[in-house]
């Protein structure tokens, strides 16, 4: 196939381009190449929110698109001109906190206050998207995890555990969290295209969730590491010390598992993600937790620990 993909510099969009140009596909990434860009792939230097002409001279078998808002989406659409596939990564973040858990395709979509304009752009995206091509594809993944993952989440575990840090744990570590490996994101694409469901929307991940200290625990056994945790229990803001925010949710995902039933095990999946980080670690926009952790949370430990 010939086949766009909207950005190609970065995790999601980059994995995706060399996934699919190693699977022999004819790869074309849209960007306006401040990034090195992905091997074996054909640039479209431009930027999405002025292509005029710029796509005219191309067609494309396969259009895969991370765009963030409805404005991306028009914008793409009126410089191809027509499509065949169209495939959107929208997110999980389309759906109110305050909505039955866990979501599925139908529950309501609206503002979450974890995710804010993030998750009403997104939805807009796909609004967009589905009145002009109606038989396009929209996928809502969880956290997305595995290599050339440039956020700070398991990559601070990773960093944790081979300075040999302890790790600062929320509560009692049982919130729950919803992975899906980017891997995963890219077979299940190749499943909508074979076998073509009239379903539109999909909720994508891996039907298990883990508690945050069980991911913790993960982290640290691909680097052959024992976690030894301190629980922060308290009036301590969560993202400050931690990579995820206090908000736990799930998504129904049997659609997805109905057209494919198999999920990269978590722990192979982390392992994939430290080896990668282990050679591409300057990718990965780090954030100041260990400043804050080392700075903070000592005294409020020990201040909890007095007045208990």
């Amino acid at each position: 196939m010939k086949i766009l993909v909207t950005g190609g510099t970065v995790f999601v969009s980059r994995y995706m381009a060399e996934y699919y140009s190693g699977k022999g596909h004819e790869v074309y990434v849209l960007n306006r190449n401040t990034r090195p860009q992905p091997p074996n792939t054909t640039l479209i230097q431009a930027d999405r929110h002025d292509l005029e002409n710029i796509l005219r001279p191309y067609s494309f078998d396969l259009v895969i698109d991370t765009a963030y808002t409805a404005r991306n989406v028009n914008t793409l659409l009126d410089a191809l001109g027509s499509v065949s596939d169209y495939i959107l990564i929208s997110s999980s973040a389309v759906y109110p906190e305050t909505a039955p858990q866990p979501f599925a395709e139908e529950s309501p979509t609206g503002p979450n206050r974890y995710w804010g304009k993030y998750g009403t752009d997104k939805i807009e995206a796909e609004t967009a998207l589905l009145k002009r091509v109606p038989g396009a594809y929209v996928l809502r993944p969880p956290y997305l995890y595995g290599p050339m993952n440039n956020v700070y989440r398991e990559a601070f575990v990773f960093d944790c555990a081979s300075l040999g840090r302890k790790f600062y744990l929320p509560g009692d570590g049982s919130q729950r969290l919803q992975f899906f490996h980017i891997r995963d994101l890219c077979r299940f694409v190749e499943v909508l295209l074979l076998k073509r469901p009239g379903r539109h929307i999909f909720n994508v991940g891996n039907r298990d969730a883990v508690s945050v200290r069980e991911w913790a625990e993960l982290c640290y056994r691909v680097l052959g590491k024992e976690p030894e945790f301190v629980n922060v229990r308290g009036d301590v803001e969560q993202r400050n010390y931690f990579c995820f925010y206090d908000y736990e949710y799930m998504l129904d995902v049997t659609e997805q598992y109905v057209l494919m039933d198999s999920v990269t095990d978590p722990e192979e999946g982390l392992r994939e993600a430290w080896e990668w980080y282990r050679k591409k670690g300057d990718k990965v926009n780090r954030k100041q937790y260990f400043e804050y952790i080392d700075r903070n949370l000592p005294e409020i430990l020990e201040d909890n620990k007095c007045q208990s």
